[in-house]
């Protein structure tokens, strides 16, 4: 059976907070953890922002558990170069525990702090060039890259990865998905996404394209999840109202209070749809087992709600015991899942 992490949202929690959630996600048996990658939150009501990257270098120093960020840009705020030489500084803090999550950013975020922002092709493009930026300097060989957005002049990085990171693209459309295929070492994507059939099949047309079995790539996918009841689903929802629209309306904006207005007209029915809203271990478990069995290899469960403690708690307690005698036969070992660079 695949593994389960815990989400760190910087958007909704100070760094402090989220470096104790970690540990105490390890306590509970959680497998991973990832943390998102943000200047803005999405919504000004969210009221967070730090600096992943400290966080996670805190993390390396408290737990034990593998981590990464799902996911960061490196294309406008972070120069592709500073992420591998960020990455690389993570991986010889926590040799073997790093995975690095990329995509092509969203306005709240890139625009908002940089002035800068393309079109979808201009965005899939940067991304494109920015890995192959990024796997060039982890080899620890001097590099001149002469590309259409970046350029360097005979760099290297003197401590490259002291063990290969996996480096996965997230997706929310099939175009994306398939770029992931063809660019990272596996998929980052929503719950819902993971299990559709045009997505599955773009990233594995993508992975074959460039000469790789998509059946031995990992799939990570992000479950929004509520223990407890309709306080905690609308506390959840008040935080995230803006998801269902989050690639059709929000990505082009830069100011998170717009965001928050614009999405105050989003019916909480359509938010939650989806969501496992319980307080019953079962109805929770049962999900965790359907994305694994869907193709899923590592579910990051998400919940909006104030308690995080209590999800956690619950999850350590009940929820993720349950998952694992389901099927322990099918249980991969904790770490980090994937290939590792190419």
């Amino acid at each position: 059976m695949g593994q389960v992490g815990f989400v760190l949202s910087h958007e909704q929690f100070p760094a402090n907070r989220l470096v104790d959630l970690a540990v105490r996600a390890e306590q509970a048996g959680f497998d991973c953890v990832w943390t998102s990658d943000h200047f803005h939150p999405w919504m000004d009501n969210e009221g967070h922002s730090n600096q992943a990257w400290v966080t996670l270098a805190a993390i390396s120093q408290r737990t034990n558990l593998p981590f990464g960020t799902g996911v960061t840009c490196p294309t406008y705020r972070y120069h592709p170069a500073i992420v591998a030489q960020a990455f690389a500084s993570l991986a010889t803090l926590a040799p073997g525990r790093v995975f690095l999550g990329v995509g092509s950013g969203e306005a709240v975020n890139e625009e908002a702090a940089t002035g800068q922002w393309g079109d979808y092709t201009e965005r899939a493009d940067r991304l494109r060039e920015a890995i192959s930026l990024i796997r060039g300097l982890w080899t620890g060989d001097w590099l001149q890259h002469e590309g259409r957005y970046y350029r360097t002049r005979q760099v290297r990085l003197y401590d490259p990865p002291p063990e290969p990171i996996p480096l996965y693209v997230a997706a929310g459309g099939p175009d994306s998905a398939q770029l992931s295929g063809e660019m990272g070492d596996g998929l980052i994507t929503d719950a819902m996404r993971a299990v559709q059939p045009e997505m599955r099949e773009a990233w594995e047309a993508g992975a074959r394209g460039a000469g790789r079995d998509p059946a031995q790539m990992p799939v990570l996918a992000e479950a929004f999840l509520v223990v407890g009841g309709e306080v905690e689903r609308r506390e959840s929802i008040d935080k995230w109202r803006f998801l269902p629209h989050s690639w059709d309306r929000f990505v082009e904006e830069p100011d998170p209070r717009a965001i928050r207005d614009g999405a105050a007209s989003v019916p909480a029915e359509q938010v939650a749809k989806g969501w496992v809203v319980s307080e019953d271990p079962e109805d929770h478990a049962k999900e965790l087992i359907r994305l694994f069995e869907r193709g899923v290899t590592q579910v990051f469960v998400h919940t909006g709600q104030s308690d995080q403690e209590r999800f956690i708690d619950f999850y350590g307690r009940s929820v993720l015991p349950m998952v694992r005698e389901m099927s322990p036969e099918e249980r991969v070992p904790a770490g980090v899942a994937g290939p590792g660079s190419r």
